[in-house]
């Protein structure tokens, strides 16, 4: 079906959430024409990927079912494919994966890195697509509980590795796998941070890493005011900037972005100070 995109620059992969409760945009681009006039204009600001995702997976959110997913996803992929915007869908269920590959996604990022659903690695092997395999632990409505680390490094990269293996070891093509460390997912702020610092750990593993801290609540701690109030969502992108700095800086493969005209504008500053 296709390869991962190796452009002479970091990959930007643009979020689409057609869902009524993501952190971010939640109920945003819930209409289809709303979803659809979105993700053609970041592509047209440079986004390389669209991410289209139809479940919440921000901490505590509730599960929807599968034929909810579908419906919220597959509309979209087919105009988007008709309109030649490349598309992941954002899905840890195989049946989703395998709807909206057929209605025209081009791979599948798995927030679960395949632990979810074990009929995933069959479906992203037979449609001989990418799959991006993200550190996780458990759903949202538990990950808080699963944020415990002997070393969150070496941890992280262990159990990607075990992930990898297993995808591997199902029949999926070497060259279709990228990792992504999964920040916010089972993570306490710490965690993002020692994994933002030592993300060359990661990348010395030898497959493309996806980094995604976009407007993510470690950033809004960060921020915090001085009464202790988190930064607002949105008002979260100078520091999401200084992150895809950074971890273009030490390697990474692309970024995952709600704002992808500020990222396309860092990535090619970055280019052009690197040579």
């Amino acid at each position: 079906m296709g390869e991962l995109p190796r452009p002479d620059r970091p990959v930007i992969m643009g979020v689409l959430n057609v869902t009524p409760d993501s952190f971010s945009d939640g109920g945003r681009y819930a209409d289809l024409g709303d979803a659809v006039a979105h993700a053609v204009r970041m592509r047209d600001e440079g986004a390389d990927l669209i991410d289209v995702g139809g479940e919440s997976t921000r901490p505590g959110a509730a599960r929807v079912d599968a034929k909810t997913e579908i419906a919220r996803v597959v509309p979209v992929i087919a105009e988007l494919a008709a309109l030649d915007v490349p598309m992941t869908v954002d899905t840890t269920r195989a049946a989703v994966a395998e709807a909206a590959l057929a209605a025209g996604a081009l791979g599948v990022n798995d927030v679960s890195g395949g632990l979810a659903d074990p009929d995933m690695a069959k479906v992203v092997r037979d449609a001989d697509c990418p799959w991006i395999l993200m550190h996780w632990r458990g759903h949202a409505d538990r990950m808080a509980d699963l944020a415990r680390y002997d070393d969150v490094v070496t941890d992280v990269r262990d159990e990607l590795a075990a992930r990898v293996d297993a995808a591997l070891a199902a029949g999926v093509d070497a060259s279709k796998i990228a990792i992504d460390p999964g920040l916010g997912f089972a993570k306490r702020p710490e965690h993002n941070w020692a994994l933002s610092a030592r993300l060359d750990v990661l990348v010395a593993m030898g497959w493309p890493v996806l980094f995604a801290s976009s407007r993510k609540s470690y950033l809004g701690t960060l921020l915090a005011d001085d009464e202790g109030r988190p930064r607002p969502v949105g008002e979260r992108e100078a520091a999401t900037l200084a992150t895809t700095v950074l971890a273009l800086a030490a390697g990474a493969w692309g970024v995952r972005v709600h704002d992808v005209r500020g990222n396309v504008d860092a990535a090619r500053v970055w280019g052009a100070t690197v040579g």
